[in-house]
């Protein structure tokens, strides 16, 4: 590694531990960083700041890094994969579908044991990305990028449709799921996570296993062949990362768009096209930017709390705009 990635990697890991200390810092109350590091050390019950400390804002904290790692990680794979620098999970639609199914799931079966959560999330996904390829490779000239990305929008607004529907129709039973449709840290059980947790270790290790050959296959599936590259496996073990990282995190957060679009191409200013670089930094840097967003949408309207999800979405979506007009 050179000199300049371990600096800019050092620069990265602070960054993060700051805004992970600010994170669990600020709040409806605020909490000197002495008090904070008292509460991770020498945890008291009796110590109200304690309390909020160790059982409301560090579990969020962490929602916050793994969920942002995930789909950061998630977006980076899919734009290699596809060489599509629009790809990620919400544009292609599998944030919706992995929404859909736990919806649908929980309304419908009373389903509401959090072991499940991430296989449902995961079918929804996997069905989705299937039904978004299939209606992208029979438009004319086949799945190129512009394509996949409306297919993506088309497959979400219909499930979209249908969710609100639900909603319409058993409004008692989706009650409790609309503010998590919007992608929110709070109120989360701790049992998701862990048993997401698997889903995003297992994820994380496919992505750092195969980055070196997606930097390949971002060259183009014949370059990628010329290296030695088994494409048809590849691109099966990217989606499967790609499937349980989104899974994963729509299990703990709900939907939160854009994080996948916008912080790979963040991480390619700083490591450039190597995907070795660019899966570690967007870990880094989607856990950093989902723990600053969620400062964010604690204070920008204090005392009231927008939903991490609409902070995520209002920010990310220029910067699609912005890329559908520089790349298409």
């Amino acid at each position: 590694m050179t000199r300049g990635f371990a600096v800019s990697l050092l620069l990265m890991l602070g960054g993060m531990v700051l805004a992970f200390g600010w994170h669990v810092a600020v709040g409806a109350k605020v909490v000197p960083l002495g008090t904070v590091f008292e509460a991770l050390t020498a945890y008291d019950s009796s110590i109200f700041d304690h309390v909020i400390i160790v059982d409301l804002r560090l579990p969020r904290a962490v929602y916050a890094v793994l969920v942002g790692a995930s789909l950061a990680v998630a977006g980076a794979l899919m734009q290699g994969m596809t060489r599509n620098p629009l790809a990620e999970p919400g544009i292609l639609g599998l944030l919706t579908g992995a929404s859909f199914a736990v919806v649908m799931t929980i309304g419908f079966f009373g389903l509401l044991s959090p072991a499940w959560t991430p296989l449902v999330a995961a079918i929804g996904a996997s069905v989705t990305a299937v039904l978004v390829w299939a209606v992208a490779a029979a438009a004319p000239g086949g799945s190129t990028p512009l394509t996949l990305v409306l297919s993506g929008a088309a497959i979400t607004a219909f499930l979209g449709a249908f969710t609100a529907l639900a909603n319409l129709l058993d409004q008692e039973s989706f009650e409790a799921l609309r503010v998590w449709l919007t992608g929110t840290l709070t109120g989360r059980s701790p049992a998701l996570l862990w048993w997401s947790l698997p889903w995003i270790t297992g994820g994380m290790l496919i992505a750092f296993a195969i980055a070196r050959q997606v930097t390949a296959l971002a060259l183009g599936d014949e370059t990628a062949v010329g290296l030695g590259v088994h494409v048809a496996r590849l691109k099966a073990l990217a989606m499967l990362s790609v499937i349980a990282l989104t899974a994963a995190s729509v299990s703990i957060a709900g939907p939160m768009g854009f994080v996948g679009l916008v912080i790979p191409h963040v991480a390619r200013m700083f490591v450039g096209a190597d995907y070795r670089l660019i899966v570690p930094f967007s870990a880094g840097l989607g856990a950093t930017y989902l723990l600053l967003v969620d400062i964010a949408a604690r204070l920008v309207l204090a005392p009231i709390e927008v939903s991490t999800g609409i902070v995520t979405v209002i920010l990310g979506a220029p910067f699609f705009v912005w890329l559908v007009r520089a790349r298409l």
